[in-house]
Parts: C-alpha cells; sequence; structure tokens
C-alpha cells in the first residue's frame, strides 16, 4: 500500500508563479543569443536540442506577456532562432544542420552542426516548428523585425517535406540519417506524435494524405485501468507534449467520437490514474503517495542494483518510465506533474505543495529539480533522496509553457488563431467546439 500522508495546501498563485517565473531562466541562460540555440542539459559540454529550441520560441512570448522578459529582447532572440535554421545547411552531408525541411535531434551550441550521429528527427522537428509557428503567430507588430520572423516562420514550415518521412509507408518514421537512410521505426501507437501529424496534415506544400492518419489511429489501444477507461500510454509526457500548443477541449477525431472522449479528457484519466498508482504502490518504493506522483521520461540514479531493506532494487539511468505497467524504479519527476496541471488541478497543486515543502527548488537556479527517488537515500535524511543533477530543456518547457495555459489559456488561444494547425486538426478529422 501507498506511504500516507496528510494532504497539505495546495501551492499558492504566488508560489505556482515564482515557478513558473524561474523555470523561464532555463531559456534565458542555457541558450546562445547569437544563433537562437538551447542546450539541451544545464551542463557545460551540453549539446542543443532542436526540441529545447521550439520550447524557447514558444516560451518568449510568455516571457513577454509575464514580464520575464521585454518583447525586443524576445523579438532578437527569435530573430536570431530562425535567421539560423533558415540559412543552415540543408543537403545530405552528415556535419550539416538538417535535410528536406528537418532537423538533425542535437547540434553543436556554436556551429549548429550535428553531433553524435544522431537522426534527423521527425518528432524534435516537429516541436521545433510548433515553436516556430508560435513565434509567426504572436510577433505581428508592423516593424521590420517582426514582419521577418513572420516570414521566416512561413519559409520555414513550408520548407518540411512531411510526405517524404513516411518512406513509402502510411504511417510516419521516427527519422532518418545519411549513412544509413530511415530508421526502422514508426510512429505508431498513441504516443507523442499528436503534434508530428497534426502539423504533417497541415502543410500547403508537402502535407501527409489523411489515410497517413487513420492508419496511426489503428494502433491505438483503449484500456480500462483503476476504474478508468482512456486511450492508454505509460509516460506521463505522451499525454502532454502535444497540449503544450494544441486545445483538445471538445474537439475529437473518429477514434474520440467513437470512444465519447476528448483529448484533453484523455490526460485528465491519465493523470488520476497515475495518482491512484502512487497510492496503491505496488512495488512499494518510498515517497509514493497521493501527493507524491509523476512517472515519466526522465533521468534516473543510473544503472546498479542494491538491496534495500531487504529488497533487491533495480535502478536505471535515463528512461521512459511509466505507469502502472513500468518501467518504475521509484523515480518521480516533478516537471511531469506540473505539465498536468490544466488536466486535473485539484490533484497537481497539492503535489507541486509537496515537491516544494521537501525542498527541490532550495538553491536551485532553476526551480524544481528535473527527477528524484527517494528509495535510494545514500543514508541521507533528506526525503528526496537521490536527486538529478541536471535541468533539460524538454522538461523546463512543459513546466513554463502549462503553467500558463492553466492560468489564462494564453498560448491555446493564440493556436487556435494559426490556420497551419486549423488545417491539420480539420485534415485530421477532428471538429467540435472552438474549432
Amino acid at each position: 500500500m501507498g506511504q500516507s500522508t496528510t494532504i497539505k495546501p495546495p501551492l499558492s498563485d504566488d508560489l505556482l508563479a515564482a515557478l513558473q517565473r524561474k523555470t523561464f531562466d532555463y531559456f534565458l541562460y542555457e541558450a546562445n543569443p547569437a544563433n537562437g540555440l538551447v542546450a539541451d542539459r544545464s551542463r557545460n559540454d551540453s549539446p542543443a536540442s532542436i526540441a529545447a529550441v521550439g520550447l524557447a520560441l514558444t516560451a518568449y512570448p510568455v516571457g513577454v506577456a509575464r514580464g520575464f522578459m521585454t518583447r525586443d529582447d524576445a523579438c532578437a532572440r527569435t530573430l536570431a532562432t530562425l535567421r539560423f535554421f533558415w540559412n543552415s545547411n540543408q543537403d545530405t552531408d552528415p556535419q550539416g544542420t538538417g535535410y528536406k525541411g528537418f532537423y538533425y535531434h542535437f547540434l553543436d551550441m556554436e556551429t549548429g552542426r550535428r553531433v553524435w550521429q544522431c537522426e534527423l528527427s521527425t518528432i524534435d522537428t516537429a516541436l521545433l516548428m510548433a515553436g516556430i509557428l508560435t513565434a509567426g503567430a504572436y510577433f505581428r507588430e508592423d516593424n521590420e523585425d517582426e514582419e521577418e520572423i513572420r516570414k521566416l516562420s512561413e519559409e520555414l514550415y513550408r520548407r518540411v517535406d512531411w510526405d517524404w518521412a513516411r518512406n513509402g509507408g502510411a504511417t510516419l518514421t521516427h527519422g532518418w540519417k545519411p549513412e544509413s537512410g530511415f530508421i526502422d521505426f514508426r510512429w505508431e501507437g498513441y504516443d507523442e506524435a499528436l503534434i508530428l501529424y497534426v502539423l504533417g496534415l497541415g502543410s500547403p506544400t508537402h502535407p501527409l494524405p489523411p489515410e497517413s492518419y487513420a492508419a496511426w489511429l489503428s494502433t491505438y489501444r483503449w484500456r480500462k485501468i483503476h476504474g478508468r477507461e482512456f486511450l492508454y500510454a505509460g509516460p506521463l509526457f505522451i499525454h502532454q507534449l502535444s497540449h503544450l500548443w494544441l486545445d483538445f477541449r471538445g474537439i475529437k477525431d473518429a477514434f474520440m467520437r467513437e470512444h465519447g472522449s476528448d483529448y484533453f479528457e484523455n490526460s485528465r484519466q491519465a493523470t488520476f490514474v497515475q495518482r491512484e498508482y502512487a497510492i496503491r504502490n505496488p512495488l512499494e518504493f518510498a515517497g509514493y503517495h497521493e501527493s507524491s506522483w509523476g512517472i515519466t521520461a526522465s533521468d534516473g540514479p543510473g544503472h546498479e542494483t542494491v538491496l534495500i531493506s531487504g529488497v533487491e532494487r533495480k535502478f536505471y539511468g535515463y528512461l521512459a518510465r511509466g505507469a502502472p505497467y513500468g518501467p518504475d524504479d521509484g523515480t518521480l519527476s516533478p516537471w511531469a506533474t506540473v505539465a498536468s496541471l490544466p488536466f486535473a488541478p485539484e490533484i497537481v497543486l497539492p503535489a507541486l505543495r509537496h515537491f516544494h515543502d521537501i525542498e527541490l527548488n532550495l538553491d536551485n537556479p532553476y526551480g524544481f529539480k528535473a527527477s528524484f527517488n527517494p528509495t535510494l537515500a545514500d543514508g541521507g535524511s533528506h526525503p528526496a533522496g537521490w536527486v538529478a543533477p541536471d535541468h533539460l530543456g524538454l522538461n523546463q518547457g512543459p513546466i513554463v509553457l502549462m503553467i500558463e495555459n492553466y492560468r489564462s489559456d494564453f498560448l491555446w488561444r493564440l493556436m487556435r488563431n494559426c490556420p497551419h494547425i486549423t488545417r491539420g486538426l480539420r485534415r485530421a478529422g477532428f471538429a467540435g467546439r472552438w474549432l
């Protein structure tokens, strides 16, 4: 059974605002303002992640609206970013930056060239393009810089050859490498690729065919878990990433119409299942309870097996953890809990109070620590146990953006007016409410 705890008052508005502000700083200080690239991790040798860049481009308008940065600074950073991606190498050069409008997952922070022989990533390019379209939707003032942002945003999106990335199949591939061609894996089964398919369908130049989306839907799994029926995926991030930009409240595709739900409600159910899993705590990890939950893709203590209180525990490094079917090694991720805030504030806010009370942001410049594992205490007395040393851009962005969607619907309202988004949703078969 899960550990019982007294539920304390939820996080106050002031503390929530402070968390958003501190987390936002990642995109100010872990970035190269000359080219707009944002570090994957908060360590000196980290390359840039194009997904982190997409999140930064989305966060800058929030920063302006909340007074975290000036509009001029946000405009300058955005313009530097878009100019870099527009002018960067787009061919089959293994040391280039991208090809066919897509970009390599990790880039050198200074040169912008591919590192680690990483893949030309379809999902990470989608997250980058979501940020680029956000910039185009936000910077609408009548001056040369903002006009250039709008122009580059449009051209960068139009350049992506989404249809090419199917490699002749129905569903999208995960990516491509100049050394070996397309990756064997495809985006099938419910996952974070919802934003990828919507952007691909919405393209005015190289769109996915509607049957590509239908093929993806055919791989879904509807489940009943802990008394709740929903479209299953184990890690919380899958239920969150597309929602950073897309307002799914009340709009439904064919699958959701058949099941009488929508993707927003589905994420709400997944959030409650995560909390219920922590309460039941079948593997009896330390620190799991009704206000301490959140299992997702995250750093972990590392690959080791340790005997703890007579039980052999196996721990992992970076891994897509999930609930209730695992993998689970006792590692919790506050960022994943925060990113469910719009779906279920009544259970998220008390959890955030708990994370605050166990000092997960103590002596920490960027808000809550990315992940922690109370089971692996290393003989210490701190209730968090092992704590991740790094922040990741992919973790920080959802905190800033979902706090804002909870507080004001700002990004959802902005992106509802993006014609490429609405076109993609309609081509996917979505209808209802605001659409």
